[in-house]
């Protein structure tokens, strides 16, 4: 925790530096800016690219000149992916570009993968990269407008994709467009100088006919985090509550800062932020596995379990094969990932009951439940509890990164402080349990597991305790989980 309150501090003090006002410097290049239909005053530059040529600009789409869209073959009855970076320290592409249009491709084998290429505005100090984002969202916006009107191609064929900042430009472009765009993906849109914006200067659910966002690191204050905090589409979702991910090493990025400075800061802040892309890139990839969010109201409310219902649209895909659910205000979803692709993780909430005739309360305990079906087992999951309390029901959500098929059997376990603490020997307190209520989020099914005898005497330190499947009447009723 000390560790995660110094690198937040260190955030919090670098995005303080850069907030310097940057409206002059948009409004002077605003002044500069031609008709819609001059298109020499378009800086940003459009690349198709190819499954053969995944890596490289190789072929430029240049708006008013209707011989280079046919020299780079646009597939005119095709979609059209517009990939859109964000803001970058070096001036050249980062490695995800070339991953997400691979993807893309094996996806979509006949779509056209366009590339925005925006990277001299987007290497400028941070705020002024920021203000470039109208500029750039004019760009594409008229770009847009041109294949429309000169080819009459559908923008319901048209899916921008926006990274970092790159999520408010495809957000500026979208409401700039004649017609309604099918689709916006912001991928982690950026936090600070657009935390507090107007719906006009970010993205936002009206700028295309469906907006779904990826928030992967919103850690910090509202304005100074990295990731826009605040929903932004029409469906939100944040992995891992939108904090840091897993397999994001916060210790490594410390010493980081240590070693080298803030220099490197925007390798500090890579991983979680750009695991939205990584994400997203897995969706594609893995067409047969999608991985599922659910609607809440709260990290905290779905961490224990209280959200994994798919009723009236209540989860979701997450990523490309997101069903389009349009709501009168923003769904937050939430879900849980693995460390490494495939990141898709399956979900459980699990109900407790201690039962008891003496009034015991237990603090911070870690209980290890093994549950074993069909085809698979996942052996001590580890939970902590905050409070457990005698004749209390407690639900708590936990994930297995494996298919464990139709569950039939639980083993729970009360684990001791250490390995050997006078505390357990001298206590004989045990709590009583009669059932465990598990509900599958990727299933929706619910299973009830007996104690073996009538009840079963959970103990701290002591063997696991064993529970079978078995018949329960509640099953049948429309009970609340």
């Amino acid at each position: 925790m000390e560790g995660k309150a110094i690198l937040l501090v260190v955030l919090g003090l670098w995005f303080q530096s850069l907030a310097t006002s940057s409206a002059g410097v948009v409004a002077a290049a605003s002044n500069r800016r031609r008709r819609n239909h001059d298109f020499g005053d378009i800086e940003s530059k459009f690349a198709l690219r190819t499954p053969e040529e995944i890596t490289e600009d190789r072929c430029r789409l240049v708006p008013g000149d209707i011989k280079s869209v046919a020299d780079c073959n646009f597939n005119h009855s095709s979609k059209t992916f517009v990939v859109i970076h964000g803001w970058t320290v070096t001036g050249m592409y980062e490695s995800w570009v070339p991953k997400l249009v691979g993807a893309l491709f094996k996806r979509e084998p006949d779509s056209n993968v366009i590339v925005v290429n925006w990277l001299t505005r987007a290497q400028q100090h941070y705020p002024i990269s920021a203000g470039y984002t109208k500029l750039v969202g004019q760009d594409v916006a008229k770009f847009i407008n041109w294949l429309a009107e000169q080819f009459s191609y559908p923008l319901d064929n048209i899916h921008l994709l926006g990274y970092s900042l790159g999520a408010h430009v495809a957000g500026i472009a979208g409401s700039l467009t004649n017609k309604k765009v099918n689709r916006i993906t912001g991928l982690d849109p950026a936090g600070p100088n657009f935390e507090y914006a107007e719906a006009t200067s970010r993205l936002s659910p009206d700028d295309a006919n469906f907006v779904d966002v990826l928030h992967t690191f919103t850690r910090g204050s509202p304005g100074r985090s990295i990731g826009i905090q605040k929903p932004v589409g029409h469906v939100d979702i944040y992995p891992n509550g939108g904090f840091f991910q897993p397999g994001c090493n916060l210790f490594d990025a410390i010493n980081q800062i240590a070693t080298k400075g803030l220099g490197d800061m925007d390798q500090l802040v890579k991983c979680s932020h750009e695991r939205s892309i990584h994400l997203f890139i897995d969706s594609l990839l893995n067409e047969e596995n999608p991985s599922r969010a659910y609607r809440c109201n709260s990290k905290e409310t779905f961490d224990k379990g209280l959200c994994l219902s798919c009723r009236k649209s209540r989860c979701n895909n997450m990523g490309y094969e997101i069903n389009k659910v349009k709501a009168k205000r923003s769904s937050k979803m939430y879900l849980k990932t693995r460390s490494q692709m495939p990141y898709k993780v399956f979900h459980y909430q699990v109900k407790l009951h201690f039962l008891g005739t003496e009034s015991v309360t237990r603090t911070n305990q870690i209980l290890l439940l093994s549950l074993y079906g069909t085809v698979a087992e996942s052996e001590e999951i580890s939970i902590t509890l905050p409070e457990m309390s005698t004749n209390q029901t407690y639900s708590f959500l936990i994930y297995t990164e494996i298919d464990l098929g139709e569950l039939l059997m639980a083993k729970l376990q009360w684990k001791s402080d250490s390995f050997f603490s006078w505390s357990d020997w001298w206590n004989s307190t045990g709590f009583g349990i009669q059932k465990i209520r598990v509900k599958a989020g990727e299933t929706q099914k619910r299973v009830v597991f007996c104690s073996r005898e009538k009840i079963s005497l959970l103990k701290k330190g002591k063997e696991p305790v064993v529970f079978v499947k078995c018949y329960d009447k509640s099953l049948s009723k429309k009970t609340v989980w």
